[in-house]
């Protein structure tokens, strides 16, 4: 017991010694001229990164690996916007508030690319906070885009490398172009391959048309103004007058967003040019009537 206490003596007269060594004097209050730590903030990602892990709804600081966009990845950052910071609930996906963000990251992102980024193989989707990282105080938005196989429904992710910036100002193996229909049992279109234009084929993407913010269409008659639309389209991608004969010059496949991306806010809608009688070679932008005559039969 004695050398217990012995030892714990000498260690105290030690420390008590290296104290009173300090230069100056001291008032007795060891923090107060201390800088104070400054206090945590919330996590905030960074735009113009890029992502090899898949899209995820929800970002977390555990979970976030960003890496050049040079890298192979699957998922770049174009843009971060942000909540109001008086905000008490986090946005639910189908809110008035998430689809803004998406009608922002939508105007954003196609500014980044150079182009309306539906004219691409391309996906747009926003990321919020978790609902922990809400409670801490992050109120951003994340705008991610991935390239895709196909603009089609069966598209998945492609592993790319290089960032996606400015990829739709001019040429690009990225953009829509002349594709080859694939038909279904019914004679209409089942599916969009893509062709080379000096190749023999009967579609062609002419352009979005960006519906209005309704619910999603329930009946047949709901249709009826997408196609409509579609057709607009095809007249000044055609260079053919917008009147009752279009239908007799070209059909029209329409490609809205499905009922799940429309309830988060997409409102683009691809419209493609269909021959559904014959087949061309070369491009039909600016074709005019005589390439794309009244058909008779």
């Amino acid at each position: 017991m004695g050398q217990r206490v012995g030892r714990g003596f000498s260690v105290f007269v030690v420390v008590g010694a290296l104290l009173a060594g300090c230069a100056g004097p001291t008032d007795g209050d060891l923090t107060d001229d201390w800088r104070a730590m400054p206090a945590a903030g919330p996590f905030t990602p960074e735009a113009g990164v890029c992502h090899v892990a898949d899209f995820t709804a929800e970002v977390t600081l555990e979970t976030y690996r960003p890496v050049d966009c040079d890298v192979p990845h699957r998922v770049e950052t174009v843009h971060m916007g942000a909540f109001p910071a008086e905000q008490a609930d986090r946005p639910a996906a189908g809110s008035t508030d998430f689809r803004g963000a998406f009608a922002d990251c939508d105007t954003r992102t196609s500014a980044y690319m150079g182009d309306d980024w539906r004219a691409g193989r391309l996906r747009l989707a926003v990321a919020v906070p978790s609902a922990a990282g809400w409670a801490s105080g992050s109120r951003w938005y994340r705008c991610d885009l991935s390239e895709v196989t196909t603009a089609e429904a069966a598209a998945t992710v492609v592993t790319r490398s290089g960032s996606l910036r400015d990829a739709l100002t001019g040429p690009s193996p990225l953009r829509l172009g002349c594709q080859q229909s694939r038909r279904d049992r019914g004679g209409g279109v089942e599916t969009l391959l893509p062709a080379e234009c000096g190749a023999r084929h009967d579609a062609e993407f002419v352009g979005v048309w960006h519906a209005p913010d309704r619910p999603y269409p329930a009946r047949d008659a709901d249709w009826a103004p997408f196609y409509t639309g579609c057709r607009s389209a095809i007249a000044r991608f055609a260079g053919v007058a917008d009147d009752v004969t279009l239908r007799l010059r070209a059909d029209v496949v329409v490609r809205p967003p499905g009922a799940g991306r429309w309830r988060v806010g997409d409102r683009g809608v691809r419209c493609y040019l269909w021959l559904s009688d014959r087949t061309v070679t070369g491009s039909l932008k600016g074709a005019g009537p005589t390439r794309l005559p009244v058909r008779t039969r």
